[in-house]
């Protein structure tokens, strides 16, 4: 599980049948060591069955996990998926690019 940020949207016409009404948000993951000099963290595409928005920090969990959290039974075709939308999350030292994502609570900024 990694707690990131969205940062888009796919929409995909043709799909496979599990992925047929599955919203798909491309999240970034938060990366302390991100810097110019740092290797670029990829971004990953996420099933929303939570309903998170553009800008809004959120929990991502993989395999099985995002699966279940999707309705499944573990058994189809899906690698990640949005488990939680953050409200607030506090870590000493976070780098300055880790904030600004929406707060759920005020609608604003953080």
């Amino acid at each position: 599980m990694f707690l990131g940020r969205v940062v888009g949207q796919v929409w995909a016409t043709d799909k496979v049948s599990d992925l047929a009404g599955k919203r798909l948000l491309v999240v970034e993951p938060l990366d302390e060591r991100r810097d110019p000099a740092a290797p670029m963290v990829k971004p990953v595409v996420a099933a929303d069955p939570v309903g998170a928005g553009i800008g809004e920090h959120v929990l991502v969990a993989f395999g099985k996990a995002a699966r279940v959290a999707c309705g499944g039974d573990g058994d189809f075709a899906l690698e990640a998926a949005i488990v939680g939308i953050v409200d607030d999350f506090d870590v000493p030292g976070a780098p300055e690019h880790w904030r600004g994502a929406k707060s759920r609570l005020s609608g604003e900024s953080a």
